[in-house]
């Protein structure tokens, strides 16, 4: 049952009718997260798919709506949790605000743009807890009477987003909830094993708009769902499945597998995104938007300032598409290119399950091995991506070139040259005992100039 007077019903074709409670319909009114509205779910992969148009505001509310759902289902299933009320709209909201921070076509933006600037530790989530933080600001400004949120319930919504406090070396760092409620933090971003209802969501989103079948069932999953105490990790808390729910869950997996292969990393999805990154870097100096106090920021310090972070969405590619400006005419050029289907060509890929980085000197050393002097590094990327999570590990690495004229014999020589540099570096990365990442939203591994992510 929706709770007051200004709460609402959304029909999503994903999950039908949807039901928000008055507090989290507050929050979407906002301009924080109307933004959503105007960044797509799967970056350059529109380029691609005709039909992946849709973008972070849907996600956002059907990940708000998943949560609630596994939330309540454990508080009506197991009475001796002690789920309140209060739990239940602080997980809504924070799967409502788990995206706040991503910036214009999503992974891109934070995995690709923002780290030629700055700090590679810098993610969306950052942004996200900023951004929760101005709308708290402001929705408390404007009616400081029905705010009902509690100082620990903020806490606790910016730990669901992003985990506890940086740095905090006590045995249960997060504060806000207790120990016994762990399980909480398991239901927007699952740290420990990847399952989550942002994934849920996502998983059968992608697969409406892009036309493929998903084999997952995330309601099954949901019934099924328990909160259980596990003796073997310290007495931790943790949502666990019926061992009957295992070809369930591995359908998820399976299905993450076909989104990666089929379009998270589709070589000319990627490409594009690698060209509207070059796009959005050459154009930044020129490019600025007002924040706090007036003050004009380029997109890659907006990051610092919420005010400025707000007007940033897809639409700074018809800005630079559409401008005048001559100093924008470089980074213009890269969008008509893109317009007429003038993309990097990739000219060679490898998988490996070798976690196998890519810099700058990397570049050079490549061209060195392959004998190409006359190529310059500017002319080429090296872009790797991981595809899936722990247990279907791999990576694949691509070879573009930004220029299309180079000729046959050239072409020939550097695939060559790249055969033999891959092995060389599977060879480095296998014997210093490369780890690989940990399983988290589909993304690129950041290369040095170029690394483009597509999803989610």
């Amino acid at each position: 049952m929706v709770d007051g007077p200004k709460a609402k019903i959304f029909n999503d074709p994903v999950h039908g009718h949807i039901e928000m409670p008055e507090l989290c319909v507050k929050i979407i009114d906002t301009p924080q997260f109307q933004r959503l509205r105007y960044i797509k779910q799967l970056g350059g992969c529109y380029f691609v798919y005709p039909g992946a148009a849709h973008n972070r505001f849907e996600h956002s509310i059907g990940t708000a709506h998943l949560a609630g759902l596994l939330v309540e289902s454990l508080k009506s299933r197991q009475e001796d949790l002690g789920i309140t009320d209060e739990d239940v709209l602080c997980v809504k909201i924070a799967g409502l605000c788990h995206d706040l921070g991503h910036g214009p076509f999503s992974h891109l933006f934070d995995a690709s743009f923002v780290r030629k600037f700055v700090d590679e530790n810098w993610k969306h989530e950052k942004a996200s807890l900023a951004m929760v933080d101005l709308i708290f600001e402001n929705l408390k400004g404007k009616d400081p009477e029905n705010f009902k949120l509690k100082e620990k319930d903020v806490f606790f919504i910016k730990e669901l987003i992003n985990g506890p406090t940086e740095g905090s070396k006590e045995d249960w760092p997060y504060k806000g909830r207790e120990k016994e409620k762990g399980f909480l933090y398991q239901i927007i971003s699952n740290k420990e094993s990847g399952i989550d209802v942002d994934k849920w969501d996502y998983f059968a989103r992608d697969c409406y708009h892009l036309g493929m079948k998903s084999t997952f069932d995330h309601m099954r999953c949901i019934k099924m769902a328990r909160a259980i105490r596990v003796e073997e990790d310290n007495n931790k808390w943790h949502i666990c499945f019926r061992d009957k729910e295992v070809h369930n869950i591995y359908e998820m997996f399976h299905v993450r597998s076909i989104l990666h292969r089929r379009a998270y990393q589709h070589k000319t999805s990627n490409a594009v995104e690698l060209m509207i990154t070059d796009a959005l870097v050459k154009a930044d100096p020129y490019l600025l938007f007002e924040g706090k106090g007036g003050n004009k920021l380029k997109m890659s310090e907006a990051i610092h300032d919420m005010v400025a972070y707000t007007k940033i969405t897809d639409r700074v590619y018809h800005q630079i598409l559409l401008a005048s400006d001559p100093q924008l005419q470089e980074a213009k050029q890269i969008l008509e290119r893109i317009e007429c289907r003038e993309l990097y060509r990739s000219i060679r890929e490898h998988t490996t399950e070798e976690d196998i980085s890519c810099k700058d000197v990397d570049k050079a050393d490549f061209l060195e091995k392959a004998k190409m002097s006359e190529v310059k590094k500017e002319d080429i990327i090296l872009d790797v991506s991981y595809m899936l999570p722990k247990a279907f590990l791999e990576w694949k690495i691509r070879l573009y070139l930004r220029k299309t004229e180079l000729d046959e014999n050239k072409t020939k020589q550097l695939i060559e040259g790249f055969g033999d540099w891959v092995k060389l570096k599977e060879r480095a990365a296998s014997s210093s005992g490369a780890a690989g990442r940990e399983d988290e939203t589909p993304e690129k591994k950041p290369e040095a100039h170029d690394g483009a992510p597509s999803n989610p």
